[in-house]
C-alpha cells in the first residue's frame, strides 16, 4: 500500500506476535509487541496481531510495514499457525511491502522463502555478543548507516542454518554465521534483539541461568557483561522511516 503524504495518511505497520516472553519478565517489562513500539516510534499507525493465538493480519496490502517478533516456539515445529504466517510472509515479500523479522521473525522470513532453519549445532548464544557487517552491508539502506561492529544483544538455540536462494547476507559473529540478510529490495531477517533494553537482557539471562549452568555457561559473567546496544536498536528507528518514506 503506496503512502498519501497528499491525503496526510498515516502509514500502518503491523506487528505480528509470535509468542510471549517469560511471565517475570512480562510483569515487569511488559511483553515483546511493548519493546517494538517503544523503539519504533509514534510517527505510525501501528496494529498488534497475535498470530501464535490464531488472529490474522488480513491481506499483506493493507499494511504499510511489518515487524515479526521473537517467540519460545521453534520454526523447525512447523506449527499451523507459524506455517500459515510464512506463506503470508512469502506474499508480503512478493508485494515488496517493508518487512523486518527478528530473531523467530528472522528465521521463519528464511523458513517462508525456502531456507533452512534448525537447532544450531554449538548450542545457545545469549547475551550481549559482537556484530559483524559484511561489505555487502555498506549501501543496505537497513544495516548500511551501522558502524562495521556493534554490539547486540542475542537469545537464540535455533538458526538458519542455510539462507534462502538470492538472499544477501549482511551480518555475522564468532556464533553465528547468518546474523542479518535481506531478500528482495525491503525484507530483513536478523537474529539479534533490537527491541532489548540492558535490563531485559539481564533479566533473560537470571531467568536461563540454571539452563546456561547445565549448558556449561557461566551465566554470571554474562549478565556482568550485558551492555547497552544502541546501534542495534537504531536499526528500527531507521525501519520506521523506511516505512514512513515509502
Amino acid at each position: 500500500m503506496p503512502n498519501d503524504q497528499a491525503t496526510g495518511r498515516v502509514p500502518r505497520l503491523v506487528i505480528l506476535k509470535t509468542g510471549s516472553t517469560y511471565p517475570s519478565i512480562k510483569a515487569e517489562f511488559g511483553d515483546f509487541d511493548h519493546w517494538f513500539v517503544r523503539e519504533l516510534g509514534v510517527e505510525l499507525d501501528i496494529s498488534v496481531v497475535n498470530v501464535a493465538a490464531g488472529e490474522s493480519p488480513g491481506h499483506p496490502e493493507q499494511w504499510d510495514g511489518i515487524v515479526v517478533t521473537g517467540s519460545p516456539a521453534m520454526v523447525s515445529e512447523r506449527a499451523d499457525w507459524s506455517e500459515r504466517t510464512a506463506t503470508w510472509l512469502a506474499d508480503a515479500v512478493g508485494l515488496q511491502i517493508p518487512l523486518l523479522g527478528v530473531c523467530y521473525g528472522h528465521q521463519l522470513l528464511a523458513h517462508a522463502l525456502g531456507g533452512d532453519v534448525g537447532y544450531h549445532p554449538q548450542g545457545r548464544e545469549s547475551g550481549t555478543f559482537d556484530v559483524e557487517l559484511f561489505d555487502s552491508a555498506t549501501t543496505d539502506p537497513l544495516l548500511g548507516p551501522m558502524p562495521k561492529r556493534f554490539q547486540a544483544q542475542l537469545t537464540h538455540r535455533q538458526s538458519v542454518l542455510r539462507l534462502p536462494e538470492n538472499a544477501v547476507l549482511l551480518a555475522r559473529n564468532e556464533f553465528e554465521p547468518h546474523q542479518a540478510f535481506r531478500i528482495g529490495r525491503c525484507a530483513w531477517g536478523v537474529q539479534f534483539h533490537p527491541e532489548f533494553t540492558a535490563d531485559i537482557m539481564k533479566a533473560y539471562l537470571e531467568v536461563q541461568s540454571s539452563d546456561l549452568e547445565t549448558e556449561n555457561q557461566d551465566a554470571r559473567a554474562l549478565i556482568s557483561s550485558v551492555a547497552d546496544t544502541p546501534e542495534a536498536t537504531s536499526l528500527l528507528k531507521r525501519f520506521s522511516e523506511l516505512v514512513l518514506n515509502g
